[in-house]
This record gives structure tokens, sequence and C-alpha cells, in this order.
């Protein structure tokens, strides 16, 4: 499912975050140190090898809300964005920082020019984010940014399982839908 806004394809796909090949950048749902975890983080640094961990060492530790930007070394893409998303119910706002996420990862998109970029459902793992909740916040953020976004040119989310994906796609007509 996809939708377009102000020029911007929005897209909602099952898959694996770590084998987006054609994207520009994928965005790493990191842990604050920004190493290797479980999860995305895991997934992530198998797949792009130890180099990232090396480059991730010099950057951390990032604060919720905030992301930071690496090569993707062994991964089919150029970047690597890795944002850390709040626990749910502990890091407050949650809202708000979790939007924080996806607003700073696309500003570093717009910075190195990236075309394309690929999201997790960031926070909705281990760190406990209800998945609906977070995807509106993710999708109106989006909704706010396109206007600003000259570089972005599509906005992908990969999601690990069916119900996940499901979620994001009602989710994603809602807010985009006609006269919202």
């Amino acid at each position: 499912m996809e939708r377009v806004v102000d020029g911007i394809k929005v897209e909602c796909v099952l898959g694996d975050i770590a084998q987006q090949a054609g994207i520009e950048a994928v965005v790493n749902a990191a842990n604050a140190e920004l190493k290797p975890g479980g999860g995305v983080a895991g997934a992530i640094h198998r797949a792009a090898g130890p180099g990232l961990a090396e480059e991730c060492r010099h950057l951390a530790p990032i604060r919720p809300g905030t992301a930071v930007i690496t090569g993707a070394y062994n991964l089919p893409n150029r970047y690597v964005i890795h944002c850390l998303g709040p626990v749910y119910g502990v890091d407050k706002p949650s809202d708000q920082l979790l939007a924080n996420c996806y607003r700073n990862a696309l500003k570093l998109a717009e910075e190195h020019r990236i075309s394309s970029i690929a999201f997790p459902a960031i926070s909705t793992g281990i760190f406990g984010y209800p998945m609906e909740e977070a995807a509106k916040i993710a999708f109106q953020t989006i909704k706010e940014m396109a206007p600003l976004l000259k570089s972005v040119k599509l906005i992908r989310f990969v999601l690990r399982d069916k119900e996940a994906l499901e979620i994001h796609q009602r989710v994603l007509a809602s807010i985009f839908s006609e006269g919202n």
C-alpha cells in the first residue's frame, strides 16, 4: 500500500529492514550506545558487519528522540540513520520523543540529499510502544514534514510481520486519506 503526499511516496511493505536494496538510507531502531542488540539493531549490525559498530562507538551515547548517521558498510544501502526511540511509559513525553525520531531522521536525510529512506516501526519491539499509536505518530510526523522535504521522494516502512503491516496500512490510509 502507498500514498503520495507533496510528491513523496509513502509505502508499507513486509520484509527485513537489513535487506532493502534500492533504498539509500535505512533507519536503525538503535539503543543508546548504538551497539548491536536484538531486533532491528541486531539485524542491521549483523548484515552491515563490524565496521558499523566501530563507527557507532564514536557517536554514542545518544538520547531518546535523537538521530545520527553512519555509513552502511555491507548493507545494500549508502547510509544508516540511527534513532533512539522512547521506552514506552518510561521516557517522557513518549509521543514527542517518538515524533522527534522521525523528524530528526528526515532532517538528516535532507542534509545528506538522500532520496529514499526505510523505517522500521521504531520503539514497538522491546521498547513496548503500542503499534497503532506508534504508527499514528510516525505518519502524522511525516505528513507535517512532507512540505519541507526537497530531496526525500520515497519513505518506506518495513514491517516484520503481517499484523504490523496491516496496522500500518490502515493508519497510513486514515492519515493520508482525501480531505485529511
